[in-house]
């Protein structure tokens, strides 16, 4: 497989405009624009309305998002054409797929007026949509397509269910995979907390109501109290996955595990913000942004590690020279 720089750099252009999508969205939620906009697929029946007041932040995020499925479709033609690998074209049409329903389920919240279970759905297939973005200009980069081919030009052949590489003997690849599990539950946890109007339900930091457990007799407190929960088993997870990534003998793991572990710190800092502050836009809506910032940096890592790690060395697997390329 040949690596094609300028499909990777679309790819992690169109990953960037993503997060952008996720912060801006965010931004209609914190300023309370969700249904400053009430029809669908148009805005007051025009293409391009007055953008003034949440009219500039909701269709500002209907533009936004727009524009990233544009750049889907653009890479899932691409890819279709350009890519060998016919598990990576499909996977960039479900791409396409999720950005389309995305939409739909956008507009699905502005008709039935924001429904909790539909807002909710929104916000979490945007992350799988990041997340599967992600994936695509993983798979397409440099690091990725030369793992398929040693150095010597010959080919590993590694047993099914093994990667080659180094050995995962510090378990960077579980606890990867585990963090990012972990994360995402918490997204969902801080989107049905968002949707309900509990990112007041407890007022104070980091005591709640002046105890460490609260009365959970209300649904907005016992949600609210599980996501202060999942923040501290998301930072135990990510200080495990530091401690993997420093023990592991591949010291390509060690500054982007560090970076998470900044990340997750940088996001209960937030978090803690958004409370003190009476849910202050500037806050809330960072806090969204850096939460699908540490869902992705978590998979772009679990991504690598069942790349570039086995579970034994490839060192010990015979290599076969294969004299006509293998099909990627």
């Amino acid at each position: 497989m040949t690596f094609d720089v300028w499909r990777h750099r679309f790819a992690v252009a169109t990953v960037a405009a993503t997060l952008a999508l996720i912060l801006i969205g965010g931004l209609v939620t914190s300023t309370g624009s969700g249904l400053s906009v009430p029809d669908w697929p148009l805005s007051y029946g025009m293409v391009m309305p007055p953008m003034v007041g949440g009219v500039f932040y909701e269709h500002g995020h209907r533009m936004a998002a727009t524009a990233v499925g544009f750049l889907t479709l653009v890479l899932a033609i691409w890819t279709a054409r350009a890519e060998r690998r016919a598990g990576i074209r499909r996977l960039a049409w479900v791409a396409l797929a999720a950005v389309i329903a995305q939409g739909v389920l956008g507009g699905l919240t502005v008709i039935y007026l924001l429904p909790t279970p539909v807002s909710v759905a929104h916000a979490c297939l945007a992350q799988i949509f990041f997340c599967t973005m992600i994936t695509l200009a993983t798979v397409t980069s440099r690091e990725w397509i030369s793992a398929e081919v040693p150095p010597g030009g010959e080919r590993v052949l590694v047993p099914a269910g093994e990667s080659p590489g180094t050995e995962d003997s510090s378990g960077v690849r579980a606890a990867a995979v585990v963090a990012t599990a972990a994360v995402f539950v918490q997204l969902l946890l801080g989107a049905v907390m968002r949707h309900i109007g509990a990112g007041l339900a407890i007022p104070d930091f980091p005591a709640s109501f002046g105890r460490w457990i609260p009365p959970l007799d209300t649904v907005p407190v016992a949600v609210h109290f599980a996501h202060r929960i999942g923040a501290l088993v998301v930072g135990a997870l990510v200080v495990r996955l530091a401690l993997a990534a420093w023990r592991a003998a591949d010291r390509r793991f060690r500054r982007p595990a560090a970076l998470v572990l900044a990340l997750v710190l940088v996001q209960i800092g937030l978090g803690a913000a958004t409370v003190l502050t009476g849910k202050a836009v500037t806050p809330t809506t960072i806090h969204v942004a850096v939460g699908a910032a540490v869902l992705g940096s978590c998979w772009w890592l679990a991504l690598r590690s069942m790349r570039l790690l086995g579970r034994r060395s490839a060192a010990a697997v015979p290599a076969v020279t294969f004299p006509e390329p293998l099909v990627s």
